[in-house]
């Protein structure tokens, strides 16, 4: 069993900064793709951002230029710098890790931009 222990969220004013920090906590499993997904109310969970082992991205359009994903495989952590926040951005955010023994889910972290 792996369980993901999401960090960083909070209340931001639009153009604002957070950094999201998510940690793996079994070590020694062999880790593939992490990503950021997020789920605004009323609306489908959605990919965010996500980075391959070899450090591969992709970025959904709408954070393309304002978010970067980054990960420390030492450590199993992903994370995500979110730059010039929108409204719109407002979601939990979920981290999602897929290994060799399985596809896991963090809890969620509450991300509002509000003014």
């Amino acid at each position: 069993q792996v369980q993901l222990v999401e960090s960083g969220g909070g209340l931001v004013q639009p153009g604002g900064s957070l950094r999201l920090s998510c940690v793996a906590s079994r070590s020694r499993i062999s880790i593939t793709t992490m990503g950021w997904y997020r789920q605004a109310p009323g609306k489908q969970r959605e990919l965010v951002a996500r980075i391959t082992s070899g450090g591969t991205t992709n970025y959904a359009d709408s954070v393309k230029g304002r978010f970067t994903i980054s990960r420390d495989n030492a450590k199993n952590t992903v994370y995500l710098q979110m730059n010039s926040l929108k409204l719109e951005d407002t979601a939990v955010y979920y981290c999602r890790v897929d290994s060799a023994g399985g596809l896991y889910w963090g809890q969620g972290t509450q991300v509002t931009v509000s003014s």
